[in-house]
């Protein structure tokens, strides 16, 4: 059976990711949710980014002092996990990483049939260019009690999938996560 393709983010309300520059920001989740996302990372088979997510994820591979257990933690899950990079500006692949510079859809079409698990996919604009192919089959959107009024949208600019509630659960720090899939095209 072919792994199950997930792009989850934290998400406000008025469904951004990432408030616009020098605004407001989402807020950083507190332990008992952090430890959500760290079950979440140690239970990915192989995770996806895009260059620029990529870069900021990369701080997880780096020593911090002023990190606490729970993120030491996360930092560990995300070392072990097997990692992708899809770019077509770098030229070698990041410390850590496989890159993926052509040929995106196939290689993710392998991956899935080759990988048992779960395959979570970070980055607004690369999930929208997989979710437009159909390689995403499930949306997790961990929504904050915040509004950001502006910024980066969680579903990337044009993509606007039709899709059905699969589930939902409150989790600590106000967050309700929904889960859903891609309404299968009518044909």
């Amino acid at each position: 059976m072919p792994a199950l393709l997930t792009y989850g983010m934290l998400v406000s309300i008025d469904g951004f990711i990432a408030g616009e520059p020098g605004g407001r920001e989402l807020p950083v989740p507190g332990a008992e949710l952090h430890r959500h996302f760290n079950d979440r990372q140690r239970s990915a088979a192989l995770s996806i980014y895009g260059r620029r997510m990529w870069e900021v994820m990369t701080y997880w591979a780096e020593p911090d002092p002023d990190r606490d257990e729970v993120g030491e933690d996360f930092a560990q899950a995300w070392v072990d996990t097997p990692k992708v990079v899809i770019s077509t500006t770098l030229r070698e692949a990041p410390q850590g990483a496989r890159l993926i510079g052509s040929d995106v859809f196939d290689t993710v079409r392998r991956l899935k049939a080759d990988t048992d698990g779960e395959i979570d996919v970070s980055g607004a604009e690369l999930a929208a260019s997989l979710g437009a192919a159909g390689l995403v089959d499930e949306y997790h959107l961990y929504v904050q009690p915040v509004v950001l009024g502006a910024g980066t949208p969680y579903f990337g600019k044009g993509f606007a999938p039709e899709l059905t509630l699969i589930g939902s659960e409150q989790l600590p720090d106000g967050v309700v996560l929904t889960r859903y899939a891609p309404v299968p095209a009518r044909g």
